[in-house]
C-alpha cells in the first residue's frame, strides 16, 4: 500500500460555525460499481469532504461509501445540490437526497444553478427554510454571478455561504475573488483540472521543478488561494496524490505566473 498522503487538513468558516475543508472529492460522472469504491478510498487516505448533486445521481453510493468506509459522520463535510428544474419541490428534493445519502443533514445544500423557470429567490427561501429545519447546516449556491447572489441575499437577510463555479488558473479573474470576499462567500472551484490547464507548459515547467505532478500544481495554487477545490478520479494512485498538498508550497512567483494565465 501506498504511504499515506499529506492531506491538507485546513477549513474555511462558514456561517454556521462548521468548517469547510478546502480539499473535498468530486463525484460528477461517478456512478454504480465505480463510485462506491473511489469514494471509500478517498475516504480511508484522508479526504474529509465529498460533493455530489442531485443530478449526479450517485447519493445512494455517496451514502454507502460513507457508511462502509468506517469514518464518524462528524469527521465528513458533505456537500449535495438541487437541480433548478426542482424549483418549488426544493424540500421534497432534499428529503429524497437525505434518504439516498442515509443521513439526517448535509453539511451544506446549493442550488446547483440559477432558476430559468421559476424564481431563484423563491427557490432560495425554500433553502432557508430547510436550514431552519434543520436539514442543511449551511446553504450556498452554484454558477451564481455576484448579482444574482446580492438578489437572493437582498430579498431574504441571508447570503449563501458557498459559492460554486469552474475555476482554475485558465479562468482566474482577481475581481471574481475579491466579488466573493466581499460578500462573505466562500468561492468553490469546480473543473480545476480541465480545460488543458494540465498541458500548459508554465503548470508542466512548475511541476518539474518541484518534482510534484501539474494536478499537484495546479490543486495547491487553489489552496494558497483559499479556493476550496474537488478534484476527482477513479485510480487510486491519482486520488491519494491529488490529496498530498501538504508536503510543498508554491512561491510567489509560481503563484504569480499561475495567476497570469487567466489573463493570457
Amino acid at each position: 500500500m501506498s504511504p499515506r498522503p499529506h492531506v491538507p487538513t485546513r477549513t474555511l468558516p462558514l456561517p454556521s460555525g462548521a468548517g469547510m475543508p478546502l480539499l473535498g472529492f468530486g463525484t460528477w460522472t461517478l456512478r454504480g460499481e465505480l463510485a462506491v469504491p473511489a469514494i471509500r478510498t478517498a475516504l480511508e487516505c484522508g479526504y474529509r469532504h465529498v460533493d455530489t448533486a442531485t443530478m449526479y445521481r450517485n447519493e445512494a453510493e455517496v451514502g454507502r461509501a460513507l457508511h462502509e468506509s468506517g469514518v464518524p459522520r462528524a469527521e465528513v463535510f458533505v456537500t449535495t445540490k438541487c437541480p433548478p428544474s426542482m424549483a418549488g419541490r426544493e424540500l421534497e428534493t432534499l428529503q429524497a437526497s437525505l434518504d439516498r445519502l442515509g443521513l439526517d443533514r448535509v453539511d451544506l445544500w446549493l442550488v446547483h444553478s440559477p432558476v430559468r423557470q421559476g424564481s431563484t429567490v423563491d427557490t432560495w427561501r425554500a433553502f432557508v427554510e430547510a436550514r431552519e429545519r434543520g436539514w442543511a447546516r449551511d446553504i450556498g449556491v452554484s454558477n451564481f454571478e455576484p448579482a444574482l447572489i446580492d438578489e437572493v441575499t437582498e430579498a431574504t437577510g441571508v447570503t449563501p455561504a458557498v459559492n460554486q463555479i469552474e475555476w482554475s488558473p485558465l479562468l482566474h479573474r482577481p475581481s471574481v475573488v475579491q466579488a466573493h470576499r466581499a460578500r462573505g462567500v466562500v468561492l468553490e472551484g469546480y473543473s480545476g483540472l480541465r480545460g488543458g490547464v494540465l498541458e500548459h507548459e508554465v503548470v508542466t515547467g512548475i511541476a518539474a521543478d518541484l518534482e510534484r505532478t501539474p494536478a499537484q500544481v495546479v490543486l495547491r495554487w487553489h489552496l494558497q488561494h483559499d479556493v476550496v477545490v474537488i478534484p476527482r478520479s477513479t485510480q487510486r494512485e491519482r486520488i491519494v496524490a491529488n490529496a498530498d498538498l501538504d508536503g510543498f508550497e508554491l512561491s510567489q512567483e509560481q503563484m504569480a505566473a499561475l495567476d497570469a494565465l487567466g489573463r493570457a
